[in-house]
């Protein structure tokens, strides 16, 4: 009995000593995003004042409001006019610059703190993670609150999946009352919307899909190959994500443009669903195939460094090896990549909501960076833009309702900006570096947004990130 006591103790110590590792491993990680917390720099926390001298583009037409003055009270854009008279408050000059909503990424992966930053310094200022954890939540509360500096925060629960998509990211669902057990679960825990994925069979979409609406929370969905396709153009799902699901779905691989068309016009006949492409994300493929160098690049080093660690290099090295056993791999991913232009220039032509997504923060998606490869590619397909601007804008802030308050310069919207020096709606390059970021009226100069990528870039935190993610396994499965 003494050696077992002994050995328990033993036992006791060593868990004590890794629960006491962990807390501080977190702890250290939470210090070193504390240039992210608003208190931290208390000029910035004014969200209150005039701006005089600047040129609005305000999204909800094609135009430009040319010298106009924009009154922000508490974080809120309160009037727009030409002549604003407010006693006591501080006047900002736009210097005849450009005054445009934040961009909005509709389909990103949050790892850390870190990447919050990175989005704000490339002029996102609102982002839709889909795939929600525990520490999303503390994110979110954290943002609602008010306590650090954050694109506005809307997040999924866990992935839904079917049985036989086994993985620790996947949350799998075994019969429809399980299904209505998690949609409930979700909305009572604060996950703004549900996530359907791979394997959903008709019996247990069909239990998410009423559960979801008795429960008032939408669903995005990446499509089930378990059901048609057409069967994701429910009233409940507001968005479908990925273009190449159109062509590993209904179409089997088949880049038919006569094939196609059926299915766009289906698509463009349920006018409630929006549609994310996420072009960025699948022609990482080619650009993981045209240089064997990528995970060395410098841009990688704003990854997290868990997710570069295995996720960017399991994508890489399986690219890798398909080019070097089938060298012919290389043009096929080139010729599908092509023909998810054209798919949205089609979806585009027929009507259909595009919102821009890039996954970013997943393979070698860089977590904010990424929107301007995916806005410049809606460009290429044929979107004026104007109509490029409003994927990431207008077009984001309505697929929601709990979105609304964004993606226009309007009064009583909140004042997510940018303030640039040339007109988007001219060069959309203009957007990459704004000279201004406004989150909730609170302004960010360029000198402060470059810090944040400076403090993500070849960040320490594996053992941080790898800790969050054992807690998700364990609260969640």
């Amino acid at each position: 009995m003494k050696i077992v006591k002994r050995i328990l103790k033993i036992v006791f110590v060593l868990i004590g000593l890794l629960v006491l590792i962990g807390i501080i491993t977190l702890w250290v990680d939470a210090s070193s995003t504390n240039y992210l917390e608003i208190n931290q720099n208390e000029s910035a926390s004014n969200n209150s004042y005039l701006i005089k001298n600047v040129n609005i583009i305000p999204m909800n037409q094609d135009t430009v409001l040319v010298n106009k003055m924009v009154y922000i009270k508490d974080g809120i854009i309160e009037k727009i006019d030409d002549s604003i008279e407010v006693d006591g408050i501080q006047i900002f000059d736009g210097e005849y610059k450009y005054l445009t909503p934040g961009l909005i990424d509709m389909h990103v992966h949050v790892w850390d703190r870190y990447e919050l930053g990175l989005y704000l310094s490339n002029g996102v200022t609102a982002i839709r993670n889909l795939w929600g954890m525990p520490m999303h939540l503390r994110i979110k509360e954290d943002v609602m609150e008010e306590n650090i500096f954050s694109p506005s925060f809307f997040t999924t629960g866990p992935k839904l999946t079917g049985l036989e998509f086994i993985g620790d990211d996947n949350l799998n669902l075994s019969n429809p009352s399980e299904a209505k057990d998690k949609v409930i679960s979700y909305k009572d825990r604060g996950y703004d919307f549900i996530k359907t994925y791979y394997g959903l069979d008709k019996a247990i979409f069909d239990a998410v899909i009423q559960q979801a609406k008795i429960s008032e929370i939408d669903i995005v969905a990446h499509p089930s190959q378990k059901v048609p396709f057409s069967y994701h153009l429910n009233t409940q799902i507001k968005s479908i994500e990925h273009v190449e699901e159109i062509v590993q779905q209904p179409l089997q691989f088949d880049l038919d443009t006569i094939k196609l068309q059926p299915i766009i016009d289906s698509i463009s006949q349920s006018k409630h669903t929006s549609y994310g492409p996420t072009l960025t994300v699948f022609n990482n493929i080619y650009q993981m195939m045209m240089d064997d160098s990528i995970l060395d690049s410098e841009s990688l080093e704003y990854m997290n460094p868990l997710i570069k660690m295995d996720d960017s290099k399991r994508q890489f090295e399986r690219w890798y090896t398909a080019k070097q056993e089938d060298p012919s791999t290389v043009d096929r991913i080139k010729k599908q990549h092509d023909f998810h232009m054209n798919i949205v220039r089609k979806l585009h032509e027929a009507g259909v909501t595009i919102i821009c997504g890039t996954d970013g923060g997943i393979g070698v998606t860089l977590p904010g960076f990424s929107i301007h490869t995916e806005l410049n590619f809606y460009k290429e397909a044929g979107l004026s833009n104007f109509e490029v601007l409003k994927t990431a804008t207008v077009n984001a802030s309505q697929t929601h309702a709990t979105m609304n308050q964004l993606g226009t310069i309007e009064e009583g919207k909140i004042a997510n900006l940018l303030l640039v020096d040339e007109n988007p709606l001219v060069n959309l390059t203009s957007l990459k570096n704004p000279t201004y970021v406004f989150v909730k009226g609170r302004k960010l100069t360029r000198e402060t947004l470059d810090s944040f990528n400076e403090k993500a870039k070849n960040r320490k935190n594996i053992m941080a990130t790898a800790l969050r993610y054992l807690e998700n396994l364990i609260i969640e499965k």
